[in-house]
C-alpha cells in the first residue's frame, strides 16, 4: 500500500513523502481501554489502524490531488474515509483518513482482508500533530488523547484554526474570530513559555546513527525513546525478519514489566531525512510548529509550507588521506611487532 502511495505521488509529480508503521502494543491497549468507556466498545478485530501508511504533502493542492488519485485508482477495498481537514476534530486534529482492506493476487492473497489506514496531510498539519505528541511525551501527558494541561490543549486548538485559515480551509466550528484567537494565543504563549519549551525540545533529544552511512541505507529503523532519560536510539535493520525480531524483543521488555518506560516503533523509510520528517516527535524536531507559533505571537500570519524540510544531521564527506609522505627519507618508522601471545612468541 505504501508503494502504491509512492507511485501516485511520483506519477502525478506531487510534492510529498511516505512512511509506514505498525501500532505498538502499548498504544493498542490504551486505545482499547478508551473504547471501554463507550456504551458499545469495539474489539481488537475492529481496529482499522493496526497498520498505517502516511503521506505528508507540501500543500493542500497536493493533498487533494493524491486523495483523488487514491479514490479512483487504488487497487484495494475502501472501507470508509474521514475528512478531518475540512471538518477538524474538536481538539484541532486535521488529516484525511482513508481505510482500506487489502486485496492481493497470487502469493499475496495470504494478506487478503488485512486493514490498513492511509493518512494524507500537509506538512503544516503534520507539524501540528507531532508537536502535540512531542509536548505530551515530554510532559508525561496524553495530550494526543485530550488528557493533560488545559492550557496546552487550548493552544493547539487555536493553532489548528490558524493553520486551517492559512490553507484556505474554515477554522473549527464555534472558534473565535481571528483577532480574538491572536490575543488568546499571545496570552497562552506568555503563560506557558510555549515557544521556549518547543525550542528546548529540539535540543533535548540525542540519537545515534553511527551505523548509518549514505552508501549503506537500511530498509527499516527501530526507534526507541526512553521516557526517563529522554534519549532516542535508532537501530538500522536490512532484513524484514531481523527487524520484526528486534521490534518484538524491544516490546517484550515493557510487556514483562508492565511499565511503559519506553516508546518503541518500527519504521519503514527510504532515507534518514524521511525518517526524521515522518516521525519528528521522537526526535524533538518541532521547529516548524515553533516557528509558526513564534511568527503568530509577533503579529505575522502563517504561510502554507512549500519547501521540503532539511536533514537535521548532514553526513560529512569522506576524506581521502594523503599517504604520499610514507617512505620519504627521515619519515619512515619501522613498525613494531605486537605480540598476541608473549610466551609463545618469546623464542621467535
Amino acid at each position: 500500500m505504501r508503494a502504491s502511495l509512492g507511485y501516485h505521488i511520483r506519477h502525478r509529480n506531487l510534492n510529498g513523502f511516505t512512511a509506514a508503521r505498525l501500532k505498538r502494543m502499548q498504544a493498542i491497549r490504551r486505545k482499547l481501554k478508551r473504547m471501554d468507556d463507550k456504551s458499545t466498545p469495539l474489539g481488537l478485530n475492529q481496529l482499522q489502524d493496526l497498520g498505517g501508511c502516511r503521506a505528508v504533502m507540501n500543500t493542500m493542492d497536493d493533498v487533494d490531488a493524491l486523495v483523488c488519485a487514491i479514490r479512483e485508482w487504488f487497487p484495494h477495498e475502501c472501507r470508509g474515509e474521514n475528512d478531518y481537514i475540512r471538518q477538524a476534530k474538536s481538539d484541532g486534529y486535521r488529516c484525511h483518513h482513508l481505510k482500506y482492506a487489502y486485496k492481493g493476487k497470487g502469493a499475496t492473497t495470504v494478506y487478503e482482508g488485512r486493514r490498513i489506514e492511509l493518512q494524507v496531510r500537509t506538512v503544516l498539519q503534520h507539524s501540528w500533530a507531532t508537536a502535540v505528541e512531542a509536548v505530551g511525551l515530554f510532559r508525561g501527558e496524553e495530550l494526543k488523547s485530550g488528557k493533560g494541561s488545559d492550557e496546552w490543549l487550548r493552544l493547539f486548538q487555536l493553532m489548528s484554526s490558524e493553520f486551517a485559515v492559512a490553507e484556505r480551509c474554515d477554522p473549527a466550528i464555534g472558534m473565535l474570530s481571528s483577532r480574538q484567537r491572536m490575543r488568546e494565543l499571545k496570552e497562552l504563549n506568555k503563560a506557558l513559555g510555549a515557544v521556549k519549551v518547543l525550542d528546548d525540545l529540539s535540543h533535548a533529544v540525542h540519537w545515534a546513527t553511527d551505523a548509518i552511512t549514505p552508501h549503506n541505507r537500511p530498509a527499516y529503523y527501530l526507534i526507541s525513546y526512553d521516557n526517563e532519560t529522554r534519549q532516542v536510539t535508532v537501530s538500522p535493520y536490512f532484513k524484514t525478519h531481523y527487524a520484526i525480531a528486534g521490534y518484538e524483543s524491544a516490546e517484550s521488555l515493557d510487556n514483562i514489566s508492565g511499565l511503559d518506560t519506553t516508546n518503541v516503533v518500527l519504521v519503514e523509510a527510504d532515507k534518514v531525512d524521511n525518517l526524521t520528517r515522518a516521525y519528528p516527535n521522537y526526535f524533538g524536531d518541532v521547529q516548524l510548529f515553533k516557528m509558526q507559533l513564534n511568527a503568530l505571537v509577533h503579529g505575522h500570519p502563517v504561510s502554507e509550507f512549500k519547501i521540503a524540510l532539511q536533514q537535521r544531521t548532514i553526513q560529512k564527506p569522506r576524506e581521502n588521506p594523503d599517504a604520499s609522505w610514507i617512505g620519504r627519507r627521515g619519515l619512515w618508522v619501522e613498525p613494531v611487532r605486537k605480540s598476541i601471545n608473549p610466551k609463545k612468541d618469546s623464542g621467535g
